[in-house]
């Protein structure tokens, strides 16, 4: 028999509020990088799916910098908001050098970024989206409504079609009604198709017509091509709604709530806020809290 490998794995749940559910990321502790390869982190994430939508894989880089890789059970996945909020809050949870620390580094495939550690004011961490790039794609609108199984005349001509890349690339679609967001079921295969004939990664259909007072919009976020139809809590499709917003002066980077998710009584929560960065760009961070739902060993053949 070959030599086993063992890793520290914790199941997290990310973007956590009161009596939502949150979204479940695996987390796979190393303590270099090169202790797993490629193939195996794949590996450890296609024997994960339907139990995480997407594992991260993170490591010391030295001082306040950790290195983190993300796979979905499909591929290698640039970058994974809901798995980064799980791996950074529970690092600054439980590891008394980054708990005293303001501000903390991940070095990603989409660049270097800040994490802002916000436990003791807020619960939460907030972490810098990569910053956006816009792209422009002629959209049929009918052709899109067939994809998500609506109407054309459910969209909101208020705001744009818009598609950013802020970790992942993005179609933003705008609905008038809660009630058209949450009746929302596509099929699996004909939006995967769309997508990759698109070639967009994600798509984030909101309205601000939502359930809670205190929340600016309701979002549900669709990911058929990572090999899953919907994810329940999103940072990098919620972060692509605030730099469309933004970019379209729809607003003005003061701090806002987001709901997420088909179920109208007990949505995921995500926070927004802007910061200026040193070239003066306005960057969008997403934040939120993470649980703990296992901790133990993952054992690798």
């Amino acid at each position: 028999m070959g030599r086993m490998k063992s890793f520290a794995f914790k199941k997290l749940d990310a973007f956590t509020a009161g009596s939502s559910g949150g979204n479940p990321a695996g987390a796979v502790y190393l303590n270099a990088p090169d202790e797993i390869t490629a193939d195996e982190m794949q590996k450890i994430a296609r024997e994960l799916k339907g139990f995480v939508s997407e594992t991260g894989f993170v490591s010391p880089a030295g001082g306040d910098a950790y290195r983190l890789k993300y796979y979905s059970s499909e591929k290698e996945v640039d970058f994974c908001g809901h798995a980064t909020i799980a791996i950074m809050y529970d690092l600054v949870q439980n590891n008394p050098e980054q708990a005293g620390r303001d501000h903390i580094r991940i070095i990603t495939n989409k660049g270097d970024l800040t994490v802002e550690n916000r436990i003791q004011s807020d619960d939460a961490v907030f972490i810098t989206a990569p910053e956006p790039v816009f792209r422009s794609l002629p959209l049929d609108r009918q052709s899109l409504a067939i994809a998500l199984g609506t109407e054309a005349d459910a969209f909101n001509d208020e705001y744009p079609l818009c598609v950013v890349n802020a970790g992942l690339e993005t179609l933003l679609v705008p609905f008038r009604r809660l009630r058209a967001v949450l009746s929302l079921a596509p099929d699996t295969e004909t939006l995967k198709t769309y997508c990759t004939g698109n070639g967009v990664d994600i798509i984030t259909v909101f309205t601000p017509e939502t359930a809670g007072s205190m929340n600016s919009y309701r979002t549900r976020v669709f990911a058929p091509v990572f090999g899953y139809l919907e994810d329940p809590a999103t940072g990098t499709g919620n972060a692509a709604l605030g730099c469309c917003l933004l970019e379209n002066k729809k607003w003005n980077g003061g701090p806002v709530s987001l709901e997420q998710g088909p179920d109208p009584d007990h949505p995921n929560i995500i926070r927004l806020i802007t910061r200026t960065d040193a070239e003066k760009n306005r960057r969008v961070l997403f934040g939120g809290r993470a649980v703990v739902r296992i901790q133990g060993q993952y054992i690798l053949p």
